[in-house]
């Protein structure tokens, strides 16, 4: 049976953090608030967690799914070599609403989908995300709705949405952002803005200096 905590009081957000973490080292899926909209989240490095998380969506490995983590220093874990432009994007908006596309570290022994060698990785603005990302670890995490329903902007609307398919919901009111992150991918020489989203082309150009692609 799923559970809500509401991470607003206190003591409800120790005990929902602590609950949601246990579940995501089980291999269950967790619902938690972001800067942008509420995210459904699963242990990044449990392929059978992943897989449960895109059936759950209705989502195909076409799709793959974005990694957060809750400290920059994480990306270096999860990439081979992090190009500089990568360096000034971090400085500029993490934690922040902005997503990058890097080739994936060689060794990383994990499946999100048909990803070709790249991770779509993020650092969100938001202390209860911080704080479960911190117990677990990367996560990877999707919008928190079923494919074709409009993503939610709250744990009691995912509920409503997700049901029993998720094991905990951490309630953090309503999302102060609903705009998706932009993404920015940094795999080829010029980066490419593949998503317009919170942060604008504008200030993208502005840190790189160099129009995207």
């Amino acid at each position: 049976m799923s559970r809500l905590f509401d991470c607003q009081d206190e003591q409800s957000r120790a005990a929902g953090i602590a609950a949601a973490a246990s579940a995501v080292r089980q291999g269950e899926l967790v619902v938690f608030p972001t800067d942008t909209v509420y995210g459904l989240g699963a242990d990044a490095f449990s392929p059978d967690a992943v897989r449960r998380l895109l059936s759950v969506k209705g989502r195909g490995r076409d799709l793959p799914v974005p990694v957060l983590i809750g400290s920059w220093r994480t990306v270096n874990g999860l990439v081979d070599v992090l190009p500089p432009t990568a360096n000034d994007l971090i400085a500029a908006f993490w934690p922040g609403a902005l997503t990058l596309v890097l080739t994936a570290g060689s060794g990383l022994t994990w499946d999100l989908g048909d990803t070709q060698g790249t991770v779509a990785v993020r650092m969100p603005l938001h202390p209860v995300a911080l704080e479960l990302l911190a117990e677990t670890g990367p996560m990877a995490v999707s919008s928190a709705n079923r494919s074709g329903s409009p993503p939610a902007v709250s744990a009691a609307a995912a509920l409503q949405d997700l049901g029993d398919d998720v094991a905990v919901f951490l309630e953090g009111g309503v999302a102060p952002e609903s705009a998706p992150s932009s993404i920015v991918d940094l795999t080829d020489v010029t980066p490419r803005l593949l998503r317009d989203g919170a942060v604008s082309r504008a200030e993208l150009e502005d840190v790189l200096g160099a129009p995207l692609g």
